[in-house]
């Protein structure tokens, strides 16, 4: 890939960048490692200094040209300091799991200050039975779930001899050397800002051009064909932009900046097998748990609902993109909730979901981010404020890892909400599905009522796993 696509911002970063205008929009994802003991804290230091080398990004800061004229540019941060991004804190009383959630709220609530890295990691030790916790605050333009797991590698390692030592090169590619810049060189960025997002669509219609050509070609020969293809891609754009006027939940329609968080932990390969013993994937039986307990919700509250509208991330990342970066686009669809049997709700889901992963407007989405970018603020809200809710599954590690010489036991992921009334993040790891729960309080009058039933919507699911589990291998 070339330097300038790796120091200007890739549509997609700058879209996950420019949503912190509207602080519901917020994009910060905070993840936690759960420790069985507390790490070595001069190995944690080398580990993650080493690792920063590696990948410089994060010892950068955006720049933006003025009036959001052209692509931010990601500058390195003169002043960079270890040690404002890396913290260490003793739990605060009762020192337990609700202690460390009560940080993640913080974290997950509170803006980045732009003239330092967008990330800050903290490490929580005094919990009870001599545990820890890593707290890693990041933003979305940062990286993905994908670019994170690959990210995890250079901070954990998968013994813990190998983790108290500096993190390997291996597997990293060389990075482009990134320039310096303040705010009184925001005019000369808008210049060659500019003279990027040229380079940038000429290569888009170079690129083009020879599918062009075979498009004439075609519609030539096949002009009914050819058009249909041509209105349904329009169409498929069009759903990705398309504002939404209201939420599905009859029930869930507010939105604010109240935050509750929950987790729930289920074996990865029961999850497996429910989805299998439905004709589905681990994603459908996931989602599905997740609309099992909306639907039990919504009945405690007094009202019910046939289908709720989803936001999922599809990951567009190709092996020639870097380690960092935003890589997913995301695609909004309505799916069933009302529906009781799960191995049923499964299998609709499913249907659901591979409609959406065929979209053909997914090859356009940096464009189409990059359109969006220009657009107010407003107008993403629109797009974004009235779905329901968002389910993200992040494949992790199959094994164990360790963090400066202490063992991970659990490993979760609080992905923002971006507008829905919650968002479910799944993390695969050690053979556990951790999924992380970030709920929008204005939009959930009971937020400890909604974890609940989620609980039980994944209990639910689980249970079509009975008999079938020890034929399904987890994912790789």
């Amino acid at each position: 890939m070339a330097a300038a696509d790796t120091v200007f911002m890739r549509g997609s970063d700058a879209f996950a960048w420019y949503m912190e205008r509207d602080p519901v929009m917020r994009s910060t994802i905070v993840a936690v490692a759960w420790l069985d003991e507390v790490p070595d804290w001069p190995a944690l230091v080398a580990r993650l200094g080493r690792a920063v080398e590696l990948v410089p990004l994060f010892r950068t800061r955006p720049l933006e040209p003025p009036a959001r004229l052209s692509t931010p540019r990601w500058t390195i941060d003169p002043d960079f300091d270890l040690g404002w991004h890396l913290r260490r804190i003793r739990a605060p009383e009762p020192a337990d799991t609700a202690a460390v959630l009560e940080i993640v709220h913080k974290a997950a609530t509170t803006g980045f200050d732009p003239i330092h890295p967008l990330w800050e990691f903290t490490l929580v030790e005094g919990l009870r039975e001599e545990r820890a916790a890593l707290v890693m605050k990041l933003h979305h333009a940062l990286t993905d779930g994908v670019g994170g797991m690959r990210l995890s590698l250079l901070l954990f390692d998968r013994t813990a001899e190998a983790s108290l030592r500096p993190a390997r090169i291996e597997g990293f590619a060389d990075s482009p050397p990134f320039p310096t810049g303040s705010a009184g060189d925001r005019h000369q960025l808008a210049e060659a800002a500019l003279s990027h997002d040229l380079r940038v669509v000429v290569e888009a219609a170079r690129r083009g051009g020879g599918g062009l050509v075979r498009t004439l070609a075609r519609v030539g020969s096949h002009p009914l064909s050819s058009a249909v293809e041509a209105a349904e891609t329009a169409v498929s754009v069009w759903r990705f932009v398309a504002p939404v006027h209201s939420t599905m939940s009859p029930v869930m329609t507010a939105r604010g900046l109240g935050r509750r968080l929950g987790m729930v932990r289920v074996p990865l390969a029961d999850l497996c097998a429910a989805g299998a013993s439905a004709g589905g994937t681990v994603n459908d039986a996931f989602v599905a748990a997740v609309t099992g307990g909306l639907r039990r919700y919504h009945e405690r509250q007094g009202a019910s609902v046939a289908e709720l509208r989803v936001t999922l991330p599809i990951s567009i990342r190709t092996p020639e993109d870097p380690i960092a970066g935003d890589r997913i686009t995301l695609v909004r669809f309505p799916v069933p909730a009302g529906i009781v049997d799960p191995a049923q709700r499964i299998r609709a889901t499913g249907a659901r979901c591979r409609v959406a992963r065929a979209e053909r407007a997914i090859p356009y989405s940096n464009l189409i981010a990059g359109a969006l970018n220009l657009m107010p603020s407003s107008t993403v809200g629109a797009i974004l404020k009235r779905v329901d809710f968002l389910a993200s599954d992040v494949s992790g590690f199959a094994f164990p890892l360790y963090l400066a010489g202490a063992r991970m036991s659990g490993y979760y992921a609080f992905g923002p909400t971006i507008g829905a009334a919650l968002n479910a993040t799944l993390l695969s790891y050690d053979g556990a599905c951790c999924v992380g729960v970030t709920i929008d309080t204005d939009a959930v009058a009971d937020a400890d009522l909604l974890l609940d039933c989620i609980r039980q919507g994944f209990d639910e699911v689980v249970a079509l796993a009975r008999g079938v589990g020890e034929a399904v291998g987890p994912r790789p």
